[in-house]
Parts: C-alpha cells; sequence; structure tokens
C-alpha cells in the first residue's frame, strides 16, 4: 500500500477540491516556516510526529527536509527516541485503565 509514487496523485486532489488543497498548502507552508521555532527544529518535531502516527510517506518527506534544512544524524537519532519515549508513554498511562 505504501508506495511514494502515490504523492503524484495529489495533483489530483488539488484539482478536484482546488479551494481546500491550497488552504492545505497554504497552511502547511506557514506551520513549518522559520519563525519564533526556527524551520529545522520544526522539522524534527515533524519527524518525532510522523513516527508517534507511523506515517510513512511523513516519515520519508520530513526526514529528508531535516536533512536538507542541516539536522545532524545525531539529531534525527534523538529526536527519534523522543517519539519512542513519547509514544511508550502514552502505552503506559493508558494502561492504568486496564487496572481495577
Amino acid at each position: 500500500m505504501y508506495d511514494m509514487s502515490h504523492l503524484k496523485k495529489l495533483k489530483t486532489l488539488g484539482q478536484l477540491a482546488p479551494a481546500a488543497w491550497e488552504g492545505f498548502e497554504s497552511f502547511d507552508k506557514a506551520a513549518l516556516a522559520d519563525g519564533v521555532i526556527p524551520a529545522r527544529t520544526k522539522e524534527l518535531m515533524a519527524v518525532a510526529v510522523a513516527l508517534t502516527t507511523q506515517c510513512p510517506y511523513c516519515i520519508e518527506i520530513h526526514s529528508k527536509k531535516a536533512r536538507a534544512a542541516g539536522c545532524t544524524e545525531a539529531e534525527i537519532a534523538e529526536t527519534v527516541m523522543v517519539a519512542a519515549a513519547l509514544r511508550a508513554g502514552a502505552a503506559i498511562t493508558h494502561g492504568t485503565h486496564c487496572l481495577a
């Protein structure tokens, strides 16, 4: 199911729902642009979110963008560990629902 070539179909989505697509593109661009938080840090955040949502497209795209923004392998590795800790933490805290 996962195949980066599927992303070519995004153009079709944009053609079928142009106003919504343009709104998404504008929002995405603004959210990830340099601001109070630098764009490179935002890309690391995007990698962490992509890992926790387990979106292979986002993982690939934002890992590449993080590297292009100057993030090191060590920074990406730490980001992976932060994402893993948060995901594990969620399992542990939700585990309290299993207890009597």
